[in-house]
């Protein structure tokens, strides 16, 4: 499977250690996400809504203008939803600043390599795929556009 760095580099962490030390990583992933710039102040008005997760998630995502076409990724979810938290940490420490391409070359099942589940429930793996997805949506749209 062939992914940027930074997400190869937490697949490994998460392939290096059992189920219940996974939902710890994944915890501590969650606590990782950055605030959001004022322009995304108003999340539910200026960013799009990922209704799969079973807890309120909204992404942004900007696409540089230079050749490389780094995408910046931006996430709103509440702190007592340390899971759905948790997924928007690992897309944004695996996928924040890589250029445009890479990201669309990111297998879209290529959170199954991170063992999660036996850890979450399948509904909530869902709620990742789905944000993975919506990324690529937007970067598609700002790379056409």
């Amino acid at each position: 499977m062939s992914l940027p760095p930074a997400l190869a580099e937490l697949v490994e962490d998460f392939e290096a250690v059992g189920p219940k030390d996974r939902l710890q990583l994944l915890l501590e992933l969650s606590q990782e996400l950055p605030d959001l710039p004022d322009r995304y102040a108003d999340a539910a008005g200026s960013m799009e809504q990922v209704h799969e997760c079973q807890s309120p998630l909204f992404l942004a995502v900007e696409v540089d203008e230079d050749a490389d076409r780094r995408v910046h990724l931006f996430f709103s979810a509440p702190p007592e939803a340390p899971t759905t938290r948790g997924f928007a940490g690992i897309m944004h420490t695996g996928l924040d600043g890589e250029p445009a391409s890479d990201v669309l070359a990111v297998p879209d099942d290529f959170y199954t390599a991170l063992g999660l589940t036996q850890a979450v429930s399948p509904l909530r793996i869902r709620g990742m795929a789905a944000m993975l997805a919506r990324i690529k949506k937007q970067v598609r749209a700002a790379v056409a556009g």
